[in-house]
């Protein structure tokens, strides 16, 4: 999550996310740059996994490939759609039984206002 975490408000703001035991999930959007472009989410992205395969292979006193090189990625046409996929983030580790409630779940994190 401290890695997922790291960008928001600096590259990309992340709205939710949800470390699950073999995957993540996160709605996330990229910020300008200085130059009036978006971040590169691929960049972003790149840089959580390296960050995050460093930590969890110190941890594990292992070396290699800790993630996949695919990534998923969708783009959000509407609040509808927001909102879904928001809710399908907050209750995955409930659908998963990690948690009964989403709040009780270590690895959430939704923006608050």
């Amino acid at each position: 999550m401290e890695a997922l975490r790291y960008w928001d408000a600096l590259r990309w703001t992340v709205y939710a996310a949800v470390v699950m035991p073999n995957h993540i999930h996160a709605l996330a959007q990229p910020l300008m740059n200085q130059e009036g472009k978006a971040f590169n989410l691929a960049q972003i992205i790149h840089s959580v996994k390296s960050f995050s395969a460093h930590r969890i292979n110190r941890g594990r006193q292992k070396r290699g490939p800790v993630w996949q090189d695919e990534r998923y990625d969708r783009i959000i046409r509407d609040e509808p759609e927001f909102v879904e996929k928001w809710e399908y983030i907050r209750t995955n580790p409930v659908k998963r039984g990690l948690c009964e409630k989403p709040e009780d779940y270590p690895w959430f994190y939704q923006k608050e206002d």
